[in-house]
């Protein structure tokens, strides 16, 4: 372990030494879906002014092309297929294991106060016992090392759709308990309220219909993955779900303002169903999606704002990313799939960019991510092509903050520090891209190998292939038989960095 933060400049002009940080994490936002990135119809300033502060990747990832394996990795610094992390159910337990080092115990080690604000997605529960939501709601965030957490449970496609803060359901009525499962019969309880199933009853859907797998039960006019009853009082207002997540981020930092902290913000824009507030709607020609992405970006630059209201800005490492790359029908009729492209056919907006594919693809779209770091005390703006991952980030900052880590711990994560801070212009030689099977990079090189079990049915299938992303970012051809030995290499290492049960050296 390294020297800390003495080993990289001189004294710190906050009020402590120890710099916060604040982590922006978007859901489904893709590559090109900012300015800077390439988007041209979709209007994201805030983002923008961060990465002319900051330091842009080219070349940032997330670990996996689906919201919890990636949502795990970077909270654990361990890859999603080491335990089996999938996209979960809303009746799933905690999945982050108790007993290891994750991001916030490691920034609670180095004497920071740790919240999260926003979506988990990462189960609740211990899986022996049913969760009783009208008790305390646990295992969750606090458990695994945050202080305080205010959080959509699971997505907000699914239910139960509340707010729990801590460990309690906000603003819930004892007299309509809230009860969670997978059919009717598991939630039909006499003496709560009872929601259309859209499954029987499709025009329930008022505000938008499924178009798959959202139908059971239909709360605020909208399609659920999953059942729920009760909880009325407690059901949040769909397009308020953003403001009321920056009212919380906001009241977090300056209630800690006099203290180093971590703050996770998960926002849930741009996940489906997309409802952003009337204000942006019409903000963009992209329809909800689009207005979604303002909405996401006016929440990054409310911030932006909060921490200069406080006087943080300069001590601050802000990271924006997200947790996987974009998709347009993810199962609600919104209209995008009609305003923005598809592979097949340009609409103007593309929200990987040059780059293929995206959510659930093991293309580069579907891991390659806006990825912006800023930190104004330390890190000179500018670009990097340098390859970076949101798994690293645990080993660079147990690096920055001189905290070791247990043996067992974040056994995935490599230094980075000196790519985040903006001086090694490579970052990591080799990385591991997650979906439904594996791909590896290194360099302009990448190798993707045939599907894991599980592959959603109508995805595209994994082919054993080799792609150089400098000639064809678009991964259109496959030159394998061209180069076997590089495949052979690639294969070889790729095994060895599976079968080892962790990659940090």
């Amino acid at each position: 372990m390294g020297a800390g933060i003495a080993a990289f400049g001189g004294a710190s002009k906050s009020i402590h030494e120890k710099p916060n940080v604040v982590i922006i994490y978007g859901d489904d936002v893709g590559f090109g879906d900012v300015g800077v990135y390439g988007s041209k119809m979709i209007p994201t300033p805030n983002i923008d002014r961060l990465a002319k502060e900051g330091l842009r990747f080219t070349d940032g990832h997330c670990a996996a092309a689906t919201c919890t394996p990636s949502r795990f990795s970077l909270l654990t610094g361990i890859h999603g297929f080491r335990h089996s992390a999938r996209v979960l159910p809303p009746d799933a337990p905690l999945i982050i294991p108790t007993d290891k080092m994750t991001l916030p115990t490691l920034f609670r080690k180095a004497g920071y106060h740790t919240g999260i604000v926003g979506k988990w997605h990462l189960g609740i529960g211990d899986g022996k016992t049913p969760v009783d939501w009208n008790g305390d709601v646990k295992p969750g965030p606090l458990e695994v090392g945050f202080d305080y957490s205010f959080l959509l449970p699971s997505t907000n496609d699914r239910v139960p759709c509340v707010y729990v803060e801590n460990h309690r359901v906000v603003n819930l009525d004892p007299y309509d308990p809230l009860y969670v499962g997978n059919s009717l019969k598991e939630v039909r309880k006499p003496g709560s309220t009872q929601y259309p199933d859209g499954k029987t009853n499709r025009d329930a859907m008022t505000y938008y219909p499924s178009t798959h797998g959202h139908n059971n039960s239909v709360i605020n006019g909208i399609g659920r993955i999953g059942y729920q009853s009760g909880g009325k009082s407690a059901l949040w207002e769909e397009e308020q779900i953003a403001d009321d997540f920056v009212a919380k981020a906001r009241a977090y930092i300056a209630a800690h303002k006099n203290e180093p902290f971590m703050l996770y913000f998960a926002s849930q824009d741009i996940h489906v169903p997309r409802a952003p507030h009337p204000r942006f709607k019409g903000r963009t020609k992209l329809g909800y999606r689009g207005d979604a992405m303002v909405a996401f970006d006016w929440a990054a630059g409310e911030i932006l704002d909060a921490l200069e209201e406080s006087g943080l800005t300069e001590n601050t490492i802000v990271i924006l990313s997200s947790d996987n790359g974009p998709v347009y029908d993810d199962g609600y009729d919104d209209g995008t799939t009609v305003l923005c492209s598809m592979e097949e056919e340009d609409r103007g907006h593309d929200g990987s960019g040059i780059w293929r594919g995206g959510k659930y693809q093991i293309f580069e779209g579907g891991t390659r991510v806006p990825f912006i770091i800023r930190w104004p005390a330390r890190i000179q703006p500018g670009t990097s092509g340098a390859l970076v991952n949101q798994i690293d980030l645990m080993a660079s900052f147990a690096e920055l903050l001189g905290v070791e880590l247990p043996e067992g711990s974040a056994v995935d994560s490599r230094n980075s520090l000196p790519a985040f801070l903006g001086r090694d212009p490579q970052g990591q030689e080799w990385m591991i891209e997650e979906s439904f099977g594996l791909a590896l990079r290194r360099n302009e090189w990448k190798y993707t190998r045939p599907v894991q079990p599980g592959w959603p049915v109508g995805r595209p299938p994994i082919q054993r292939a080799l792609y150089n992303l400098h000639d064809d970012p678009a991964e259109s051809r496959n030159v394998i038989e061209n180069h076997p030995e590089i495949a052979e290499e690639m294969e070889r290492k790729l095994d060895a960095m599976v079968n080892s049960g962790g990659i940090r050296k």
